[in-house]
Order: C-alpha cells, then sequence, then structure tokens
C-alpha cells in the first residue's frame, strides 16, 4: 500500500514539474519574442485557467486582438476581483474601438475604485471618442485626484484652450508645467493660448522653447514666423517662413508673404523674386485636382458637393471635356427626373458636338429613354 502511494507522489510530483517546465519555456518563449511557439506551449499548460491571461498578452503581442479579449474574458472569470485583468481587458476594449462595451468596462473600473486618477482618465478618453460631452468631466476629475497628471492635464487645457477661455487654459497649462517643466505638448499650447490673446513676443518665446527642446514642424515655424512679423523682425519672419517651406515647398501662400516681408525690408530685389514665384504657382489651372476631389466625393455618393467642385474644374479650364463629363454624370446621378439627366447630355453634346465621348453620351441617353418608358409603363399598369 505504502509502494502505491509512494508511486501516485511520485506521479504527481512528475506531472507538476513537468508543467512548471512547460510554463517556464512558454514564458522564455513569450520573453524572447516568440510568441506564436509561446502559445503553442501556454495551450499545453494544465491548468488552462492559470494561463490565460499569459496567452492573452502573448495574442496582443501578435496582433491577434479577437483571440486576445477571448483569452482576457476567460481570465477574468476564472478571477473575477483581479482588477489589472479588468484593466488591461477594458484598455485592449478601447484600443481596438469597442467604445461602448469599453465605456461600460471603465464606468464599472471607476464604481470599484473612484479614487483612482487613470480610471477616470480612460474612461475620459473613451467618452471622447464617443463624442459624449461628459468626457471633460472625467478628466476633471482625473485632475483633482492627481494634478500632475501630464496627459489629462493637457486634454483639459487644450478644451479650454479650443473654447477660446484663455484663463483657464493659462490656468492648467502652468499647472502642468510646473511638474514637468519640458512638456512640449504644453510648452505648444502655452504657445498657441499667447498667440490667440495677440501677446505675440510671449508667443514667439514659447514657441522658440519648442524648437530649443528639438520640436520642428511645419506649423511651429509658421506660427513663430507670423508673431516675428508682428513684432517687425521681419529677417527672423523670414527665416522662419523658409524652414516651413522644407515641409511644403510649394505653399504659393507661404512664398508670397516671404516677398511681403522683403518688401517691408525694402529688399525689393528678393521681394520680386518671391512674389513671381508665388504668383507662378497660383497661375497653374487646378481642374485635374478639382476632378480627382469629385471624384472621391462621388465615390461617397455626396453628388452635391461634387456637383460644386466639378463647375471649379470647368473654371480654371471651361474648354476641358473631361471635366464637363464627370459633372454629367455626376447631374445624372443627383437629378432625379428622367428629362433632366437627359438634358444634361444633350448640353455637353452642344458644347462639345465633335467630342469623341459623344458615342458614349449617345449610348446614355437611350438608356435613359428607355429607362424613362419602362418606368411610365409600370405606373400605367
Amino acid at each position: 500500500m505504502i509502494r502505491v502511494l509512494l508511486i501516485c507522489l511520485m506521479f504527481i510530483a512528475f506531472k507538476t514539474e513537468a508543467q512548471t517546465s512547460v510554463l517556464n519555456i512558454a514564458d522564455s518563449l513569450f520573453t524572447h519574442g516568440n510568441y506564436a511557439k509561446a502559445i503553442e506551449q501556454y495551450n499545453m499548460c494544465s491548468p488552462k485557467e492559470a494561463v490565460y491571461n499569459k496567452l492573452a498578452k502573448a495574442y496582443i503581442a501578435l496582433g491577434n486582438y479577437d483571440n486576445a479579449l477571448l483569452n482576457f474574458e476567460k481570465a477574468i472569470k476564472t478571477d473575477p476581483e483581479n482588477l489589472l485583468l479588468k484593466y488591461d481587458y477594458t484598455k485592449l476594449l478601447s484600443s481596438t474601438k469597442n467604445l461602448s462595451k469599453a465605456s461600460e468596462a471603465f464606468s464599472k473600473l471607476v464604481e470599484i475604485d473612484s479614487l483612482n486618477p487613470n480610471y477616470h482618465y480612460e474612461l475620459g478618453l473613451v467618452l471622447e471618442q464617443l463624442k459624449d460631452s461628459t468626457a471633460q468631466t472625467q478628466f476633471i476629475k482625473t485632475f483633482e485626484l492627481d494634478n500632475t497628471h501630464q496627459k489629462t492635464i493637457f486634454k483639459i487645457a487644450k478644451f479650454y484652450l479650443i473654447k477660446r477661455k484663455h484663463d483657464s487654459a493659462a490656468y492648467y497649462i502652468d499647472r502642468g508645467l510646473k511638474s514637468y517643466e519640458n512638456n512640449r505638448e504644453l510648452i505648444s499650447l502655452k504657445a498657441q493660448n499667447y498667440y490667440w490673446l495677440q501677446d505675440y513676443t510671449n508667443a514667439a518665446k514659447w514657441f522658440e522653447k519648442l524648437l530649443d527642446l528639438g520640436e520642428s514642424s511645419e506649423f511651429i515655424h509658421e506660427k513663430l514666423s507670423l508673431c516675428y512679423a508682428q513684432i517687425y523682425d521681419y529677417e527672423k519672419a523670414i527665416e522662419q517662413r523658409l524652414q516651413a517651406l522644407n515641409y511644403n515647398p510649394n505653399n504659393a501662400a507661404a512664398i508670397y508673404v516671404i516677398g511681403t516681408y522683403y518688401e517691408e525690408l525694402r529688399d525689393f530685389e528678393n521681394a520680386e523674386t518671391f512674389m513671381s514665384k508665388a504668383l507662378l504657382l497660383m497661375d497653374q489651372p487646378l481642374d485635374a485636382e478639382y476632378r480627382r476631389l469629385g471624384a472621391v466625393l462621388n465615390q461617397q455618393k455626396k453628388y452635391k458637393e461634387a456637383i460644386e467642385v466639378f463647375k471649379k474644374a470647368i473654371n480654371e479650364n471651361p474648354a476641358n471635356e473631361f471635366s464637363n463629363l464627370h459633372l454629367a454624370i455626376t447631374l445624372e446621378q443627383y437629378y432625379a427626373d428622367y428629362d433632366s439627366k437627359i438634358n444634361v447630355y444633350e448640353n455637353f453634346k452642344k458644347k462639345f458636338p465633335n467630342s469623341k465621348m459623344n458615342k458614349f453620351i449617345d449610348s446614355r441617353i437611350a438608356e435613359i429613354k428607355k429607362e424613362k418608358f419602362l418606368n411610365e409603363e409600370e405606373k400605367e399598369d
């Protein structure tokens, strides 16, 4: 009897050691980035309940979010009191745009632990994506619980800046910079806040700080240029506009503005150079660009907007048959009346009597007339 008991204990110990070995191998594979092999090993583990969380994380690493969510749900059923599990699951819901579920799940987390600032912040992010105005309430609550929470401070300050509530924006920006003076996002908001207050000297100072921190963008250089121009420092204004042109070399408006700055400096030669270049760029016909935009609008069945865009294309180049044809086709889609549809194509033929596309036009007119006839017959029946 004792011998049988010893054999059973040895078997159990061997099985436990084997399972531990499988788990260690799986963890090692995961650590070294071999996620698919790690999943194979985790699936060999027993009890399976112990590795649902690990499987979920491995599937996230592979980008298989459906299986990750499924395993998180199994893990939560196994360990319903584990808030970290619930938090990771809800974050994944949010990042995969399961916003309604994420909102519900984060709301439950807030109910469980209302003093956790990050729960409020994450709920605010989800509500923001849902276009729910109470998102701001969650950001404010986050700040009340943690007045150094940089991300939520940015959200609140940006909200007030958009609303042009400059004093409120400045308050939150300054609170954020007090705890992290090199927060680039808050520095940008501070510069913009001064800019909208028309305090161009201070705005320039904060845009310059962004450059000192290694930030560079068309937006920063353009706004800094405008600030310098407002305080009559045209040389610096030109320098920053030229930097902005690195991001958009054919920006005709920016090139023209540089010409005006040279004019202010009475450097008429450079003023002529830049103004002429800008006008040359502005003089390029834009019918092809408008046609492409119209085609995109048609794909979305935004026929009314497409009609206006094709009219602009025709204004740019009235003799372009393709622009006129695109307009005719769009008007056909837009009009409900058969006679109006036919008139559209008849007008095209009058405008372009020798067009190679008139065969297509004739066939289209014939089809519309046939549709009209069949529709009238159905009504009579």
